[in-house]
Parts: structure tokens; sequence; C-alpha cells
């Protein structure tokens, strides 16, 4: 079993990047999906939801109207669509699969806003 995470990196106030998150080894369509995000000193804070169909997504308050999850059950990937960045959301981003009892993580991806 593999969440594999991408697209990270460094970016300025304002800016955006999108991550991908790549699963193997399991059947992806059939668990939810999240992100979760962990900054320097601070727990980790669940960022996004999509089930498993994609019909039905959630958001932290800190992110929404700013950041989008999707995914394509037939690429077995999740996204993260984030835009307007702020100096906030510098964080490792994490994938998270869920089904019943039964989860993966991803190893994560820095994401740093920075000027």
């Amino acid at each position: 079993v593999q969440l594999v995470e991408s697209g990270g990196g460094l970016v300025q106030p304002g800016g955006s990047l999108r991550l991908s998150c790549a699963a193997s080894g399991f059947t992806f369509i059939g668990y939810v999906m999240s992100w979760y995000r962990q900054a320097p000193g601070k727990e980790r804070e669940l960022v996004a939801r999509i089930s498993s169909s994609g019909s039905s997504t959630m958001y932290a308050d800190a992110v929404k109207g700013r950041f989008t999850i999707s995914r394509d059950n037939a690429k077995n990937t999740v996204y993260l669509q984030m835009d307007t960045l702020k100096p906030e959301d510098t964080a490792v981003y994490s994938c998270y699969a869920w089904k019943f009892g039964i989860d993966y993580w991803g190893q994560g991806t820095q994401v740093t806003v920075s000027s």
C-alpha cells in the first residue's frame, strides 16, 4: 500500500499550488480521502475531505473558499488545489485514506508560503 504526495514547494503569498496524492495497493474507490497538515510546533489538522464517490466535500474554516479537494478514481489520485496561499498555510501536507477502520497515511509534502 502506498500513498505518494507530490506538488509541494515554495510559493509566495497569494500564489497557488496543486498537490497530488497517488494511491496504490488498495481499492481506492472505496475510501474516503482527506488532506491533513501539520505546521512546526502545532498539532496535525484536517484540511479537506472528499467522499469515496467525490460527490461530497468538506473543508476546514481556515481554507474554505481558497482550497479545493477533488479525486479521479480512474487514476487513483486525490488532489488539493490551493489558491490565495497565506504564510499560515505553511506545513507538511499529508493525504489519508479511510474505510471502516482501515486507514493509510502518505509521507507528506512540504508547502512553504513565504516572500
